[in-house]
């Protein structure tokens, strides 16, 4: 990897974080809902739900981190929106810089803003009574899922983010996403579902990736749901960037 590379990425990493230091709300914003989702399930529909679980707010909060990420990457979208309009992709481009760093930066920030996002939210859940006796190298391992998951949405938002007609429309994509997880296993056990819906839900990936997280957090075994995971997420994230990049390219060329 050339080394102006790195270099240009991780200024233009400083000015998005910059940005973000100045615009906390986004963060806010971000963090606000799924932790108001998390309250609503354990506290308002938690005593009806039958998670098979002594915890459900251990059963749920797989889910709402993946939420976490998916309302984060909305503002990825924005942003680049933003700036796309602003004309200061054109100054990028008549400055020597590798042209792949704007985007990388964007990217970069993304996953800064989310990893705060979703250890808020792992505090929230604490205070709300989750415990895991998870050992260092499961949270590593949950930790790295998160991290996968993120880079692959946020790719996926870049697309939005350059082709987008409005600022509404290139965060909007994100609400399909935000919905996902209700239709899988994250609230419920997928098996108390009817027929063609339960088909859906055991087959898209976030089961997949909740049930790997939730058996890592329980000490359970993780099967094929940790590979299964890990293959969504780095099949969407090598599809999303080739895509994204491709659609850079036209719109700077």
């Amino acid at each position: 990897m050339p080394k102006h590379f790195l270099g240009d990425t991780a200024t233009l990493l400083g000015r998005s974080l910059r940005h973000i230091t100045r615009s906390l709300d986004t963060v806010i914003t971000t963090t606000i809902m799924p932790i108001a989702f998390m309250l609503l399930f354990v506290y308002v529909f938690g005593g009806a739900i039958d998670s098979r679980s002594d915890s459900y707010v251990n059963y749920l909060l797989p889910g709402i981190l993946l939420i976490t990420i998916a309302s984060g990457i909305a503002y990825t979208a924005f942003r680049l929106f933003l700036d796309m309009k602003s004309g200061i992709f054109e100054r990028f481009q008549s400055m020597p810089i590798a042209r792949s760093s704007v985007l990388w930066a964007h990217v970069l920030t993304s996953l800064v803003a989310n990893l705060i996002s979703l250890v808020v939210v792992v505090l929230v859940a604490l205070l709300m009574g989750f415990r895991s006796a998870a050992g260092v190298p499961a949270w590593l391992a949950v930790a790295g899922i998160l991290i996968l998951f993120t880079l692959a949405l946020t790719w996926i938002a870049v697309i939005p983010g350059l082709t987008a007609k409005s600022a509404d429309g290139a965060s909007a994509f994100s609400y399909p996403l935000i919905f996902l997880p209700f239709i899988s296993s994250a609230f419920v056990p997928t098996d108390t579902m009817p027929g063609p819906l339960r088909a859906f839900a055991e087959h898209q990936p976030v089961t997949a990736i909740v049930n790997a997280i939730r058996n890592l957090f329980t000490q359970q075994p993780v099967g094929t749901d940790i590979w299964i995971a890990l293959a969504w997420c780095a099949g969407t994230l090598v599809v999303a960037y080739v895509f994204a990049m491709a659609v850079y390219r036209r719109r700077i060329s």
